[in-house]
């Protein structure tokens, strides 16, 4: 008797759960955004009042310096669409 295996294949329609920072001069292959504007969605400065609408987390280990910075897409997806409805920035 034969078994029938069921392949779980992820298709281009989903969406991954956290985004990386693309590298410098590049974008975002999501959104298309730059560096550089994730950054100002991501990080406290006077652009954003030092409240960034956008969840991130940097995950570092203990006694580094530099870490990997990772963005919560559903944030980014929501505050994005939140400025199609008229929204403020």
């Amino acid at each position: 008797m034969k078994t029938d295996t069921a392949k779980h294949i992820i298709t281009s329609t989903a969406r991954p759960e956290w985004l990386r920072l693309p590298k410098s001069g590049e974008r975002c292959a999501l959104t298309g955004l730059s560096r550089s504007a994730l950054n100002e969605l991501i990080l406290p400065s006077p652009a954003n009042h030092y409240d960034p609408p956008v969840k991130s987390v940097s995950l570092r280990k203990p006694g580094q310096i530099r870490g990997i910075r990772l963005i919560q897409a559903a944030s980014l997806s929501v505050h994005l669409e939140s400025l199609i409805e008229g929204g403020s920035q």
